[in-house]
């Protein structure tokens, strides 16, 4: 009997101190935008959190596809990379939603590292841009290549509903319903872009403090377990 209750104390313990490590790794094992939700036809400043480098080698650019159906995006200056936008041919002259006729796109947004960032250390991007009127209920991906010193990793793959998340999932945006009364072009915080910019990295930050805590309760599982153990020996003593 009391082999049994140290070894159940000892696997509960095991498996707190499993999910402390674990899941925080896997919150922070790909590039992540934030929100990952929001409305069609608004404004937002969407941030994506670049969590490491490329196998342990040290991230030199970021470059950030955008949707087709996107017109125009502005990318947030970051003060330790060089930022550029790259801009594409449309198949044919369209709106860009403010009554202009437009012929080109920006089709990337490239963010160079000034002096490469370190494997294990964290930077976000942020870029600003209207969500289209008609995309409610469709899912917006942003494709991103980063390059690093040593290799690269394109974060390109696109899940499918029924499978499970593939090795390098694309950085997502799941655009749901217009909101009634919401400014058409102002960003999703209100009309200052830095409130919505600084709401993004909060939110982008959510899933690592959910994370941690998650693994604290299991330390604390274990810690109780193992006192609960202790507790029964002393009893049969």
């Amino acid at each position: 009997m009391k082999l049994r209750t140290t070894l159940a104390a000892s696997a509960t313990l095991a498996a707190g101190a499993l999910l402390a490590v674990a899941v925080p790794l896997s919150a922070s094992a790909h590039i992540g935008v934030a929100p990952t939700s929001t409305a069609a036809g608004s404004g937002t400043v969407l941030t994506f959190a670049l969590p490491h480098g490329c196998d342990g080698s040290a991230t030199t650019a970021i470059a950030i596809d955008i949707p087709e159906s996107i017109a125009s995006v502005t990318p947030t200056v970051n003060p330790n990379w060089d930022v550029a936008k790259v801009a594409v041919n449309l198949d044919k002259p369209r709106d860009d939603g403010h009554g202009n006729s437009i012929t080109t796109r920006i089709g990337q947004i490239v963010y160079t590292a000034k002096a490469p960032l370190a494997d294990g250390l964290r930077d976000t991007f942020a870029l600003s841009l209207t969500l289209p009127a008609d995309a409610a209920g469709t899912t917006l991906a942003f494709p991103v290549l980063q390059t690093c010193e040593a290799g690269s990793t394109a974060w390109d793959q696109v899940a499918k509903d029924g499978e499970a998340e593939p090795e390098h999932p694309a950085p997502s945006v799941a655009v749901t319903a217009a909101v009634a009364g919401d400014d058409h072009g102002h960003a999703a915080s209100g009309d200052d872009p830095s409130a919505a910019a600084a709401d993004g990295a909060a939110e982008s930050g959510s899933d690592d403090v959910l994370a941690r805590v998650l693994g604290i309760g299991g330390l604390v599982v274990g810690a109780v377990g193992v006192s609960l153990a202790a507790a029964n020996r002393r009893k049969s003593a």
